[in-house]
């Protein structure tokens, strides 16, 4: 039954990163956060995650203007990532999802809203680094790594496929910073590995039918479904916490 209900995640999460060019491990770890502790469903995610990430970014139009342009949010994101990796790998898999939650709701929030930072301009070349390694942190910490890299990546003003492409490079990075993380916290079971390879098809598969939805499909209506979808799941994931520690009720 966790099989079947994990194959079903990860079409979801495929579909939902065809339509909207993210949101792969986003849907993925909130959803398998339900049924096992952040750790489990971050080893789970890694192959679908790696992989995916790297066809986005290599099908880009430009992928070395993207690497040569980001590279010093890459190099901030690893060493954050592996800083705050314990975290992840920690016993108080309650106050993670709770931490994710959080995240979800923050990242809810700023989908729903429309919200844009403002465009960095010739502060570029110090802003990025800080947003890497905070990125990094919270990759660690949640496995999650959306915030603050895409918001930051969407204030650059790149056209839509360069936007894809950078996104590509900025998760493929963040997945093996997070492959590395949990090897060296000896939290990367052989076994965990082979699910995560089986469940690269299904990722697969949503995603080549979430790019032809795309062609037919309202996509303000789906981000606005796909955001608020991820408020309700973040909602629940830090009312359970704050219910178990008895802080409301």
């Amino acid at each position: 039954m966790t099989l079947l209900l994990c194959i079903l995640i990860f079409v979801l999460a495929g579909l939902t990163k065809g339509v909207l060019g993210l949101g792969l491990p986003t849907v993925a770890m909130s959803l398998l956060a339900l049924l096992m502790t952040p750790a489990e469903a971050a080893a789970l995610l890694l192959i679908p995650s790696l992989l995916t990430n790297v066809w986005q970014f290599c099908a880009g139009p430009a992928p070395w203007q993207s690497v040569k342009r980001l590279l010093l949010l890459q190099l901030a994101l690893v060493p954050g990532t592996l800083l705050s990796i314990p975290l992840l790998t920690g016993s108080d898999s309650a106050g993670l999802a709770a931490a994710l939650g959080a995240v979800l709701v923050a990242y809810g929030l700023i989908g729903w809203t429309g919200w844009r930072p403002p465009v960095p301009g010739r502060h570029e070349g110090k802003i990025a680094p800080l947003v890497g390694f905070v990125t990094g942190l919270i990759t660690g910490m949640t496995g999650i790594f959306v915030l603050p890299a895409v918001p930051y990546l969407q204030s650059l003003a790149l056209d839509k496929e360069r936007l894809i492409e950078a996104l590509g490079l900025t998760f493929t990075v963040a997945s093996l910073a997070l492959l590395i993380g949990l090897w060296w916290q000896d939290a990367l079971a052989i076994e965990r590995l082979g699910a995560s390879s089986l469940l690269l098809l299904p990722a697969l598969l949503g995603m080549w039918v979430g790019q032809r939805v795309r062609q037919g499909l309202d996509e303000q209506l789906f981000r606005r479904l796909f955001f608020g979808g991820l408020l309700l799941l973040g909602a629940y994931a830090v009312l359970h916490y704050l219910l178990r520690l008895g802080y409301l009720g």
